[in-house]
């Protein structure tokens, strides 16, 4: 089924909502990136037009407007997006709480979503973490630092979004997040094992 003009009035609205935002670590390349690529990984998985539009709007409302962000969504775009975006939303609070409570009660009610928040939740992570391993291989362990829960929390808290995603979305998707955690954990433990060998030299 083709898109409709909703399609470019989601990507209208990304592009105002992320104007000037960069992706975490880059300071040069531009947010909407990521946005494309959940929205790119969304649509080839199966995604009808409001999952991909929720995709491209996911992180609206936690980074840019919170509740009024997410009440704007929901009049131009409907409820079903809207739903799909709240789902994808850990908070809505500015400041943000707490990182570690913050990630364990999005796990928590991750385990009660639909199918469509799964598919776009998980593409958000898939990319993330894909994007982590790249940065990682090519910069270092330094790349962690950027990152509210560091190393070891960010990776437990990949690997219990894996494990509800794994009883109740059945996709290529998680297995791919599976695979890339993997590889970032193997690539994290190296590192680290190999900066201990040269401060004994």
């Amino acid at each position: 089924m083709p898109y409709t003009d909703k399609l470019q009035d989601a990507v209208a609205l990304a592009l105002e909502l992320h104007q000037g935002q960069t992706r975490k670590g880059t300071g040069k390349v531009p947010y909407v990136t990521h946005l494309f690529a959940v929205a790119s990984l969304v649509g080839e998985h199966g995604g009808g037009e409001a999952e991909v539009i929720a995709a491209l709007l996911h992180d609206g409302p936690e980074d840019q407007g919170g509740q009024a962000t997410l009440d704007r969504v929901r009049n131009e775009f409907g409820e079903v997006v809207a739903d799909i975006v709240a789902g994808c939303t850990d908070t809505l609070e500015d400041p943000k709480p707490p990182w570690r409570p913050r990630k364990q009660a999005f796990i928590d009610q991750m385990e009660h979503q639909t199918r469509s928040v799964h598919l776009v939740s998980c593409a958000d992570k898939l990319h993330n973490a894909r994007c982590t391993l790249t940065d990682i291989r090519e910069e270092g362990p330094d790349v962690w630092k950027q990152f509210s829960g560091q190393r070891d929390d960010t990776l437990w808290y990949y690997k219990s979004l894996i494990a509800v995603y794994d009883r109740h979305f059945d996709s290529p998707l998680v297995r791919a997040l599976a695979e890339v955690v993997h590889d970032l954990e193997a690539e994290a433990e190296w590192r680290v094992l190999r900066h201990k060998q040269e401060l004994r030299k």
